[in-house]
């Protein structure tokens, strides 16, 4: 998919070391954001590595503008359901509708049933994200003290 302005959407490997890199330098700096909206800063995105991304066994998609990877979106497919793992845009390419471009995608890109991802419970961009998607709230988990998560659902 290329847009005006040379952006497009791609696969890439994330087992590419170069490809998990350039990916680390947007998650870290995007999941800094949420651990400040959320209030807590042991999230699980924030400790990856090169390594435990090449490990992770998603399938990535990178929002690119002139071959810069910008944000990206990952998911793991089984059977009839996609889970979102990451949805993921640097700091600054915030505001500019990539988000929501990822996600349209992603809802284009398979033949399933269900769409199923969670975030912080205090994340309210992204909260806000999935409600206008049609998405619904199944539950709430406290992960602990500081942690909640709020899962969300599509049927397609």
């Amino acid at each position: 998919m290329v847009e005006r302005g040379g952006s497009m959407i791609k696969k890439f490997d994330i087992r590419n070391t170069k490809n998990a890199k350039d990916l680390l330098t947007i998650q870290i700096p995007s999941y800094k954001v949420e651990a400040e909206i959320i209030g807590y800063d042991e999230i699980p995105p924030l400790k990856d590595t090169v390594n435990t991304l090449k490990q992770c066994g998603e399938t990535f998609f990178g929002y690119y503008i002139k071959e810069e990877l910008c944000a990206a979106i990952s998911v793991k497919v089984i059977d009839n359901e996609v889970d979102i793992h990451r949805l993921i845009v640097h700091p600054d390419h915030f505001r500019k509708g990539i988000a929501q471009k990822l996600l349209t995608f992603i809802e284009g890109q398979f033949d399933t049933m269900t769409i199923t991802v969670a975030t912080g419970s205090k994340n309210s961009p992204a909260i806000t994200l999935y409600m206008k998607n049609g998405f619904r709230i199944t539950k709430e988990v406290q992960v602990n003290q500081f942690l909640s998560l709020t899962y969300f659902e599509k049927k397609i």
